[in-house]
């Protein structure tokens, strides 16, 4: 080939290294390992920019870690149960796995399309049975181990894609469904829920991943601890009611309760006499969204029950009343009033006239000085008053004196509580794994035996949505016996949440096709963890501590000995509109990653997407940008392809070459090993200029010329994978460069001859003086002070200071 023809390049080496199965990757204990993994695609018919702006990045990092002597696992599979399919197929009228399945074949070309080193051996669906049958295995087991649980629960309900969604499903203060916009509505059902509560504790610890800073502050926001006391009041009719403080000093200030308007107390409690007012509130709380009800700004409204409850710190009756701004979905559902020291209890209290009793005593504050105009709520300055023995200690101490009082008491004690809640894993619709679980009119719930796993989705039902699971039409489906008693008995119905099947995906890829194991042992204690993954930063409260949450459980269960899915965790930005607005269909502003590889080739797009921004920022799309990258790779053909012979050797011209050489080998290295490709790129087109510059002039060796060309498709490979093997191959070298060790750089070669000695004088440029490189700070002194336009501003006078900065710059204080 003479000139370059980028399809004609770039079909060729993709069926080779698919026929030699050069990215097949297996144990090799000879090896480093590295298993290297990007966050799978949903199969929604067409990769977009953004699939190639997470993908071949994270494959140009996975072939350069091969290249330096690991063995690398790159896997790739489809996130390919939920809700997006089934909308989707509601809208064609098309059944779902068809719809699915015919989107992954087409995404599996565009995939390969891009040139990336997938191990297609390890593909894993999410949506086949083989792969649903472990994930049913897998709620079996949280099941054994007492973290998967049934209850009755108010949960957010979308009434466009009928189903119910997880907290962290429901997005913006309208509290919109995440998949469709919809805002959410309460609904009350049994639902299944997974124990993730129980390791909050564990993963509020980072210690053992190196993850970005932003995602670990958004976990522990998200989990939310606090440090308090669980105290136990109790009604006059004998009911306890628990509520859980940060600030169990102020328990003497509780002047009333406040339940949350769902609370299961609520109907008990009730009197005669407040019941219609009560219920009218109840209904009206219902149509509000927590965002709402716990919004700070918005009028307080409550009503009271009629009953009444004890204080148990000092025996005073005080009403029970329901307020919005009290969620079941926070804590118990109910707390302790203490408008004195709460800004929201103030204004309660305040609207209903119910007391105010002061129990913490601000510094400087006298008791003549008359009732609070506002809530104090320093935890860290004051003295407690009003509050019995306590009378005088001061609220540094006050929290700890107060709990241990508690606790010797039998009324209360030392507590943490989170924010975290558990997570919400049924839906009601058709389009995921079946919950593998009978109910048996004598034994309850039963699991399915696991010789009968799968539980099938069957392909024969309506799945228009309803508000309840299509599966309960299917009579096929629905009715089953008992594994235990063999009576008539009936399947559950709801499907479980997409992300429980993307939860252990990273483990599937060990072994896709097993059927005795999740995955294969020997895979596992070769391959786990996985050691760079890469994805979008919008899955931190979802997805990334989901995945966490599961492998703690699989720890439980035996099958790993790891404490987290993933080491050290990558997030890349966005690829934006020329607009530079996000990329949508409605806006017109989609870049369709088919057409650009058939006008440019892969290998053009790749090195665009890793030039044209940093990585883990993103930036708007610039078709004139793409030029570059393009010009790059023709060059790159060119001097590949291009037979030199040396003329005559100007002096210097070989050293010149080869700092340049291995400078840029250093640099992208560096820049390899800490995701900034733009600049490795940018490293890479200086390496082209001055090798295109020796082409002209013919004045280095063939060896030194071998050296840098060589070096200069070896370092562009990761990026530019197809390209390179063509040349490397026409350069007369064995197959392939992917298999090549990666070039080391000579510090001493790479090392500069000169510099430019910048001079400042009160910070203002006034010499640059090119002098010998590798001089200490003394001597740049020295050849700074020497400069005659230095001594001219300096008029005879000593500096009063001089100062070298990183060996490159002088800067005199006159």
């Amino acid at each position: 080939m003479s000139n370059y023809s980028p399809n004609e390049v770039e079909a060729k080496w993709q069926q080779k290294w698919a026929e030699t199965s050069l990215y097949r990757q297996v144990i090799d204990k000879s090896k480093p390992k590295h298993y290297a993994l990007t966050m799978l695609p949903y199969p929604s018919g067409d990769l977009h920019i953004g699939h190639w702006y997470a993908m071949t990045p994270s494959d140009a990092r996975a072939r350069f870690m091969r290249m330096r002597g690991y063995n690398v696992l790159f896997p790739m599979g489809f996130d390919a149960f939920g809700l997006p399919a089934e909308n989707a197929a509601i809208k064609r009228n098309i059944h779902p796995a068809k719809w699915t399945f015919a989107n992954i074949e087409r995404m599996r070309g565009q995939l390969r399309s891009m040139g990336a080193m997938f191990d297609w051996e390890r593909e894993a669906i999410s949506a086949s049975p083989e792969y649903y049958r472990w994930t049913q295995w897998f709620f079996k087991k949280l099941m054994e181990l007492n973290l998967a649980y049934r209850k009755m629960s108010a949960v957010d309900f979308c009434p466009n894609c009928n189903t119910t969604l997880a907290r962290e499903q429901v997005w913006g203060e309208d509290r919109h469904c995440e998949r469709c916009g919809t805002p959410v509505i309460k609904k009350d059902l049994e639902q299944w829920f997974f124990k993730t509560t129980d390791y909050a504790e564990e993963l509020l610890d980072f210690s053992q991943i190196d993850w970005p800073e932003r995602v670990k502050v958004m976990q522990t926001n998200w989990i939310g601890r606090s440090t308090g006391a669980d105290v136990v009041f109790h009604t006059e009719q004998g009911d306890p009611i628990e509520i859980f403080t940060t600030r169990p000093d102020t328990l003497w200030g509780a002047t009333f309760m406040v339940l949350a308007p769902e609370h299961p107390l609520v109907g008990k409690l009730t009197t005669d006499e407040q019941l219609e007012a009560v219920t009218q509130y109840r209904e009206n709380a219902q149509k509000l969204t927590d965002i709402d009800r716990e919004t700070a700004d918005r009028e307080k409204t409550g009503v009271f029950t009629g009953a009444y409850a004890i204080n148990p710190v000092n025996e005073a009756r005080i009403p029970i009343w329901i307020a919005d701004y009290v969620l079941m979905s926070y804590g118990s559902g109910a707390i302790m009033a203490v408008p004195a020291h709460d800004e929201r209890d103030f204004e309660f209290a305040t609207q209903f006239g119910l007391d105010i009793i002061e129990v913490i005593r601000m510094p400087g504050r006298e008791d003549s000085d008359g009732p609070l105009e506002e809530a104090y709520t320093s935890k860290y300055e004051g003295h407690l008053v009003n509050s019995g023995e306590f009378d005088g200690t001061s609220v540094a101490e006050a929290v700890e004196k107060v709990t241990d009082w508690l606790e010797e008491k039998g009324i209360g004690k030392g507590a943490v509580n989170y924010r975290l809640r558990d997570w919400l894993i049924s839906r009601q619709r058709y389009w995921g794994a079946p919950i593998p679980v009978i109910y048996c009119p004598d034994h309850g719930a039963v699991p399915v035996p696991d010789e009968e796993l799968p539980v099938m989705l069957p392909e024969d039902v309506e799945f228009m949505p309803t508000g309840e699971s299509p599966l309960k039409l299917h009579e096929g489906f629905l009715h089953t016996n008992c594994p235990i008693c063999d009576k008539p008995s009936l399947r559950e119905t709801d499907t479980m949440d997409t992300f429980m099947c993307s939860s252990w995906y990273q483990y599937r890829y060990l072994s896709p096709h097993d059927g005795e194991h999740p995955f294969d042992p020997e895979e596992g204690a070769y391959w786990l963890p996985v050691d760079q993954y890469t994805g979008g930063i919008e899955h931190a409260t979802m997805h990334l501590i989901y995945t966490r949450f599961f492998t703690k459980a699989m720890r439980e269960m035996g099958l790993v000995t790891i404490d987290e899915p993933m080491t050290a965790l990558y997030n890349q930005g966005m690829v934006l509109g020329e607009d530079g607005e996000k990329m949508s269909k409605s806006r017109g502003n989609v870049v369709a990653p088919d057409e650009l590889v058939n006008k440019f080739g892969a290998d053009t797009v790749r090195t665009y997407l890793m030039f044209f921004a940093k990585w883990n920022q993103g930036g708007p799309w610039n078709y004139d940008g793409i030029k570059g990258p393009e010009r790059l790779l023709n060059d790159v053909w060119d001097i590949g392809t291009h037979e030199y012979a040396p003329g005559n050797e100007a002096a210097g011209a070989n050293r010149n070459l080869r700092r340049k050489t291995h400078q840029v080998i250093r640099k992208v290295t560096q820049d390899l090993e800490g995701f900034s490709f733009n600049t490795a790129v940018a490293a890479i087109m200086e390496l082209r200029n001055s090798i295109g510059e020796t082409k002209k002039a013919k004045n280095v060796s063939t060896a030194v010329w071998n050296e840098a060309v060589d070096s200069l498709l070896l370092v562009l490979a990761p990026i530019a994978p197809h390209i390179t093997e063509e040349l490397w191959a026409q350069r007369g070298h064995g197959y392939s460069i992917h298999e090549q060790p990666w070039p080391a750089w000579d510090e001493e070669a790479a090392k500069e001859d000169s510099i430019t000695l910048v001079v400042q004088i009160n910070g203002k440029v006034r010499d640059k003086i090119e002098t010998e490189a590798g001089q200490n700070d003394e001597a740049l002194k020295e050849i700074a002070l020497a400069s005659e336009k230095v001594q001219g501003w300096l008029d005879g006078k000593p500096p009063r200071k001089v100062i070298v900065v990183k060996g490159r710059l002088v800067n005199i204080v006159k």
